[in-house]
């Protein structure tokens, strides 16, 4: 493995000496945490304005369902396997798994030598040389530890508490089970106001940025929002926005499926989702709103002074998520599944006037690996060969890619413990829920069947399908030296294990 890793360094490094020539563009990365696809729209005018300037990835998904692991991948253009980090380092036993190892090269060291680099909001992205608390970065690093310390001196309460978690069982290291502390959908008012939330701060700092930047340089700045991510203690005017709202959500919001993985009771998604009834996450989803609408205004306020310090013309902005939501859709929580909800992403990308798309927007299937590689290209730099992503240029020039599918994995979320693997190819999604020695599998049809609520591995008319795509998956395991592997007898023994489908919830009965 260290000598993939050397490899990818000298193509990485090589492709910087290749462009010493090529000028530099300003680079805009705002990034959201757990942001639903479905909940742009009508709310969230400032990203609607820069999608209309933009191409739209409408096929777009995260590497990993997962925060840590998913900003590993997006920096460095790798599959989780590749780097390492599949989890969150929450549990000592297993925070090496968290970390992206050593040598393998990130959006931040290939150019904060040649951009005036920043990083503003929240920070996940963890590596082995812990590259945030390195002296000798280049990059000005803004976090939530900076947000702590400045509220302090305000005098101020942070938003959250311990009336927004709960208690959860969680695997650790795939042998033993401990209790750990996360977010529920609870909600409440934050009292302090708008003014002191962290996105607020977020903004703010970033504004700074842009204004204070060394202008002799182009900027480079990596905005990472919270919003809108648990807790749901939320300001005014935020909390209170949507409650005379007659809400419509997503049909299978509160539904538990007959052919979903029952191994998702082992995680916090339904540990803690199936709790709740369809009524009850209606008045959740109000809550959430509230923070896409905040999201919104605060990236208003960034995109505003973009434009005023003429920078916005000039720039690549992209504007996407590290994952989704759940929000009740499959009755779970959070994100830590394979489900469009938590697994797709918005993927909205504005160009440089100088470069003239061909689109305005795609369907093309990608993933947040590919846009390293897309950057790169953008601003000259060589495409790299290692790279698990691939540049998004030859579809913006009216091409296709070399690809008809990509990868997505979970590994556990404090700790090792739940794991998921999973493969979009065309309009089929299949995945493979393991906990210990059981596995599920799931198969849908994402065109018929975009909210996934018919599991079609139970379906004959589908069984060479879901052969192929668990030959597909297994190779790929294979290709990235996974730590795990699906069993020879996959196909044959979930059936054999759920001959009779897997019936309804007394709930839903």
């Amino acid at each position: 493995m260290r000598k993939w890793v050397y490899m990818v360094f000298f193509v990485f490094a090589n492709s910087t000496a290749n462009s010493q020539n090529k000028e530099r563009v300003p680079v805009i990365i705002i990034m959201a945490d757990q942001l639903r696809v479905d909940a742009l729209g009508a709310i969230t005018p400032n990203i609607n304005s820069l999608k209309n300037d933009a191409v739209n990835f409408t096929r777009a998904y995260c590497a990993v369902p997962l925060c840590a692991p998913s900003r590993s991948s997006f920096f460095t253009g790798l599959y989780a396997n590749r780097t390492g980090s599949m989890i969150n380092p929450f549990e000592k036993d297993d925070e090496v798994f968290g970390n992206t190892k050593m040598g393998i090269p990130n959006m931040y060291g290939l150019f904060e030598n040649d951009w005036d680099s920043h990083h503003v909001g929240k920070q996940h992205f963890f590596t082995e040389e812990k590259i945030d608390k390195d002296p000798n970065s280049k990059t000005k690093w803004t976090t939530q530890e900076t947000y702590t310390g400045w509220m302090k001196a305000q005098k101020k309460a942070k938003p959250g508490g311990k009336i927004y978690k709960d208690n959860a069982p969680e695997l650790v290291s795939g042998s033993h089970t401990q209790l750990r502390s996360y977010s529920t959908p609870s909600f409440g008012l934050y009292k302090e106001g708008a003014e002191f939330y962290l996105d607020h701060y977020i903004a703010t700092q970033s504004i700074e940025a842009i204004k204070n930047r060394d202008k002799n340089k182009p900027l480079l700045l990596n905005a990472m929002f919270l919003a809108p991510h648990p807790p749901f203690s939320v300001p005014e005017p935020y909390f209170s926005m949507f409650d005379l709202m007659n809400l419509k959500v997503p049909e299978n919001v509160g539904e538990w499926y007959p052919g979903q993985s029952p191994l998702q009771m082992y995680n916090l998604t339904g540990f803690i989702g199936s709790r709740y009834d369809r009524q009850q996450w209606i008045e959740i989803w109000k809550k959430y709103l509230g923070l896409v609408k905040l999201l919104d205004d605060e990236v208003g306020r960034v995109i505003k002074t973009l434009k005023e310090e003429g920078i916005y013309d000039k720039a690549i902005i992209l504007f996407t998520a590290d994952h989704g939501e759940m929000l009740g859709s499959h009755m779970l929580w959070q994100k830590m599944c394979m489900y469009e909800e938590s697994a797709k992403v918005p993927f909205i990308l504005k160009l440089p006037k100088g470069f003239q798309s061909s689109i305005k927007e795609s369907d093309a299937l990608i993933s947040l690996v590919d846009f390293l590689p897309t950057l790169l290209e953008l601003n000259g730099m060589k495409p790299l060969v290692k790279s698990d992503g691939l540049s998004l240029v030859p579809i913006l020039k009216g091409n296709a890619l070399n690809r008809n599918s990509i990868f997505m994995q979970y590994d556990g979320n404090g700790s090792l413990g739940s794991s998921q693997r999973s493969i979009v190819k065309g309009k089929f999604k299949l995945i493979v829920d393991m906990f210990k020695d059981e596995s599920f599998v799931e198969l849908y049809d994402l065109i018929k069947d975009p909210q996934e609520m018919g599991n079609l591995m139970f379906d004959p008319a589908y069984s060479a399908t879901a052969d192929e795509l668990i030959a597909d998956l297994t190779a790929y395991m294979q290709k990235t030296g996974d730590r795990l592997t699906l069993r020879k007898d996959l196909h044959v023994q979930f059936l054999k294990n759920y001959k009779n489908g897997i019936q309804k919830s007394d709930k839903q009965q």
